[in-house]
């Protein structure tokens, strides 16, 4: 699917940091080519979201969802809404999966688990309660087309066991461009880059239920772990491990004894196979292992030096028409950084 998002910004002779950006009308010129785009090849999948028939995927699923908990997909910007009337749908840049290198071999994951626990011999690398994360994740309507929303979210802990929360819209794409994010009437609007949409201080919480007890550093005892704090009635399967996974790296920063052990967990699940090396959406080489299932494709990218996880991806395998999605869109992406 076409970028659109750059296809109207050289349909925009006025430059992004031009004192007009956003403010003026265009040329007759631009105007006719935006005209020509919109009701052209040039189009694409429009943005907008609602409340009337809103879907909203569980964790369950594919983790989609519109909050901050998860999430994610390529961030997206709607320099159409600043160009186009209230009453035209504005475009969206499409998200794309990450590419697997052509040239890059597979390394097994049984290869990055002895990688792990040489690392976490050495004793190098704590464990931290808190996590950094960037994510994207596509909210869907039966009524409109997806809208993606990229956002960075900071969660620290204090030694009273109270923490702070800090989220904003951020796109490592397009660093300085304005971001697509949500509002409370559920309509998506621009924002700054690096606009603050929450700020939160939580009071102490002495839970000592996974996720927040802290995660075990043997394998065994982490698959215990990662059931219970999912609420499964059996051990898990690979796409709930999958999710397991991204509840724990969305609650902690792990250290080289807990990578070790859910290095361990991964390569003992079964369709996980290796695909080769990808370079992630913050610009760092991992290797990449695949699992179908469900109607979704999801990428688990892996530091092929540490076998921490680095980000997590889902695609659609199957075209869902009634939500305006293609088989082969990105659905949902995380990057955890450390």
């Amino acid at each position: 699917m076409a970028d659109e998002l750059e296809l109207l910004r050289r349909a925009n002779p006025v430059p992004g940091d031009d004192a007009r950006f956003g403010e003026g009308p265009l040329g007759h010129e631009a105007e006719s080519r935006l005209n020509h785009l919109m009701t052209g090849t040039g189009t694409g999948a429009g943005a907008g979201t609602g409340t009337g028939g809103e879907r909203r995927p569980g964790r369950g699923r594919i983790r989609l969802a519109w909050a901050l908990a998860a999430t994610v997909v390529v961030a997206v910007t709607a320099t159409a809404l600043l160009l186009a009337g209230p009453s035209t749908t504005p475009a969206v840049a499409a998200p794309r999966p990450l590419v697997v290198r052509a040239d890059s071999t597979p390394v097994p994951l049984d290869a990055l688990v002895e990688r792990a626990e040489r690392d976490a011999a050495d004793g190098s690398g704590g464990l931290r309660k808190g996590t950094h994360v960037q994510s994207w994740s596509v909210g869907m309507s039966e009524d409109k087309p997806p809208v993606t929303l990229p956002v960075e979210r900071v969660v620290r802990w204090n030694a009273d066991d109270s923490h702070t929360e800090l989220v904003v819209a951020t796109d490592p794409r397009h660093p300085g461009r304005r971001v697509l994010s949500d509002a409370d009437d559920g309509r998506p609007r621009l924002v700054d880059d690096g606009h603050v949409i929450s700020e939160q201080t939580f009071p102490p919480s002495w839970s000592d239920a996974p996720p927040q007890s802290p995660p075990p550093h043997d394998a065994t005892r982490l698959r215990a772990y990662l059931r219970e704090a999912q609420h499964l009635d059996a051990p898990p399967t690979t796409s709930e491990l999958l999710d397991a996974t991204a509840v724990l790296l969305d609650t902690w920063t792990l250290g080289a004894r807990e990578n070790a052990a859910l290095a361990r967990l991964l390569a003992d699940a079964k369709g996980l196979r290796s695909v080769g090396q990808v370079t992630d959406r913050l610009g760092r080489l991992g290797q990449a292992y695949v699992y179908d299932g469900a109607g979704y494709r999801r990428m688990l990218i892996m530091d092929p030096a540490t076998g921490a996880v680095l980000g997590l991806e889902a695609t659609a395998a199957v075209d869902e028409p009634e939500y305006g999605v293609e088989a082969g869109e990105v659905m949902d992406y995380s990057a955890w950084i450390r």
